[in-house]
Parts: structure tokens; sequence; C-alpha cells
């Protein structure tokens, strides 16, 4: 993992978001529902994914 790599946000169609690197953003894009970031790091990411799942954009895994 490079420092320049960022992470995104990831809702799929069953309604539960993942966390992926931009590289496999851009080989999945026709799964994707909504995308949130690029956040910096994989622990930022997670804490944002927390935050939409209270919001109740996100389900719970």
């Amino acid at each position: 993992m490079t420092e320049s790599q960022k992470f995104y946000i990831v809702k799929r169609s069953a309604g539960n978001c993942e966390i992926l690197p931009i590289a496999q953003i851009e080989q999945q894009s026709p799964t994707i529902i909504e995308q949130w970031g690029p956040y910096d790091s994989a622990e930022d990411a997670i804490a944002r994914r927390i935050g939409l799942i209270r919001a109740g954009k996100c389900q719970p895994q």
C-alpha cells in the first residue's frame, strides 16, 4: 500500500457499504449504486462508514 492510495466507501444494491481502494472502484463501477470519498486512509474511511450507517444511508454488515 502506498501513501498516496485513496479509499472510497461504496454502496451495493443490497444496501451494504464496503471500503475499497480506488483501483477496485474502477473495475467494479457497474455494481456500485453510490460512493463517498476519497479518504486518505482506510481508518478514516471506516470512521466515515460508521457515520453513514448511523445516518441510515448504509446497512451494517
